[in-house]
């Protein structure tokens, strides 16, 4: 399947510490893939493998054909590889409308990035009355949807997310998961979630991935997932 996400026998190493082992998986276009497992079970790592963020030790990982490793981020970015990272993705000191002409900074078509930037907004309605808020005045999840929104400014083709609902309301998270459901449905956008929110990420996803100690344990559809009682138990927190 080398037109989506193709991993291979990926391992990384913090150090004398194997944090992805000989993981293999693939993400066909337009499908959205849910990464999860607990706390120190390589998800983030991962994706910050795939986004030029941490070197690899082995193995390969392609997107639509293309290797995606010894690349800097911002090349990975051009080529349409776009990582929301947890928590970290905004700038707290700029406005919510300087932080998202960042999205499109780098890009020459400017009439485009004014409507992706509309998208964006139209997207997440709640930052469409604080453009001119600074981003650390908002709320958890609007500083989530900023994020997000920002990432979209770039048409990413692949959107490398990692723990959208951490630390937020029940009522947010829903909110943001629908939108990354109607990002996949109408833009045909590739979406790798990480999330230690299994069930909400299931709700969402084509398929899940379930990742423990840089191992891949279960993949299946979620009904498949959710239905088997050892990975429920073991994983799914349920």
């Amino acid at each position: 399947m080398s037109a989506g996400l193709s991993v291979k026998d990926l391992s990384v190493s913090h150090g004398a510490i194997k944090a992805i082992y000989e993981l293999s998986f693939e993400v066909a276009p337009g499908e959205l893939v849910a990464l999860i497992g607990a706390n120190g079970a390589g998800k983030t790592t991962l994706l910050r493998a795939l986004s030029g963020l941490l070197a690899v030790q082995a193995g390969s990982a392609s997107w639509s054909g293309n290797s995606l490793l010894k690349k800097k981020p911002e090349e990975l970015v051009r080529s349409g590889i776009v990582h929301v990272s947890e928590g970290k993705s905004v700038i707290p000191e700029l406005t919510v409308q300087e932080n998202l002409a960042i999205g499109g900074l780098w890009r020459r078509d400017k009439a485009d990035v004014r409507r992706a930037t509309k998208e964006s907004l139209e997207l997440f309605p709640a930052l469409q009355s604080r453009s001119n808020q600074r981003a650390d005045t908002l709320s958890g999840g609007e500083r989530q949807m900023l994020a997000i929104a920002r990432a979209l400014i770039s048409r990413p083709e692949l959107l490398l997310l990692d723990e959208p609902s951490l630390g937020l309301a029940p009522l947010i998270i829903e909110q943001i998961f629908e939108s990354l459901k109607q990002l996949k449905a109408e833009r045909g956008l590739t979406i790798l979630l990480v999330e230690q929110n299994a069930m909400s990420a299931l709700k969402i996803a084509d398929r899940g991935l379930i990742l423990n100690l840089g191992r891949l344990v279960g993949s299946g559809t979620p009904t498949e997932l959710i239905h088997d009682p050892q990975l429920r138990s073991a994983y799914l927190g349920f």
